[in-house]
């Protein structure tokens, strides 16, 4: 019996040395970021800035080329939310409740988009997109980042409807429904949480966006991430920090908004595909 209490303890011990691991390796980066953006003078060896200063908020805020790219990078990535919704949502539900030949091939299509190197994908698609002539438009920055998020809002909402039971849908059609009021009454509801979560990962992925907005929006299109490229290698940390946290707030706020309404199982069942 002391061996087992003993060996418990240890493993206690282990997981608690592990924790702090963690909260050193991913907490230190964002605490340095914070206390980075709002410093005045801060030099090696002090441990906290010997100045705190909101001269970089101000300049971030006030910068002309950086408030347009704040407001650009949110307007590209709700366009883009929502014309996902509207064209992979009823995708989604055909590949949950349709059988056709070659479903499974064209849904695992939407993930190859994910499995090569983005650079060689974006360039070939800049070669098309320079024929059709939408290159420095945002028609173009916004099919690029659609191409981008197909597999969260296919996936995840396939997923989502498939966890639908065909049983509750038949029970309404008996009781008089109408497909269409037992999509919009049963089987939408249901599968709610899962295209929530696909939404997120597909508006956050949009605002992230770098290496297609560069190939194919340049130079009147510029997002956040491009604009944030020029000032880390211009201007000091500090304002570098600052358009950090203002691209990372959206990232903890979605999130958390997220795990008030959709809990972790749910998060995960959106990603088991049969």
């Amino acid at each position: 019996m002391r061996w087992y209490f003993r060996a418990i303890g240890t493993r206690k011990i282990i997981e608690f040395l592990l924790l702090i691991v963690f909260i050193v390796f991913f907490v230190s980066p964002l605490l340095n970021l914070a206390v980075l953006a709002f410093s005045g003078k801060w030099s090696y060896p002090d441990l906290l800035p010997q100045q705190w200063s909101l001269q970089w908020w101000k300049f971030v805020l006030h910068e002309d080329e950086i408030s347009k790219s704040i407001g650009l990078s949110f307007l590209i990535a709700a366009l883009v939310t929502a014309l996902s919704i509207v064209l992979c949502i009823p995708a989604a539900y055909a590949f949950a409740r349709i059988r056709f030949p070659l479903s499974k091939v064209f849904l695992f299509s939407f993930l190859l988009t994910h499995a090569f190197p983005k650079m060689g994908l974006y360039v070939s698609i800049a070669v098309l997109f320079y024929k059709l002539g939408l290159m420095n438009t945002l028609l173009g920055v916004v099919l690029v980042h659609m191409i981008n998020v197909l597999m969260f809002m296919t996936w995840i909402p396939t997923a989502a409807f498939r966890n639908v039971h065909s049983a509750q849908e038949e029970s309404a059609r008996d009781v008089g429904a109408s497909p269409f009021r037992v999509f919009r009454s049963i089987t939408l509801p249901m599968a709610l949480p899962g295209i929530i979560v696909a939404s997120i990962f597909t508006f956050l992925n949009s605002l992230d966006e770098a290496q297609g907005t560069f190939l194919v929006g340049i130079p009147d299109y510029r997002t956040m991430p491009i604009v944030m490229y020029s000032i880390i290698s211009d201007f000091p940390g500090s304002a570098g920090a600052v358009f950090s946290i203002i691209l990372t707030a959206p990232t903890i706020i979605l999130l958390l908004a997220a795990q008030r309404f959709v809990s972790a199982d749910v998060m995960s069942s959106g990603f088991q595909l049969k």
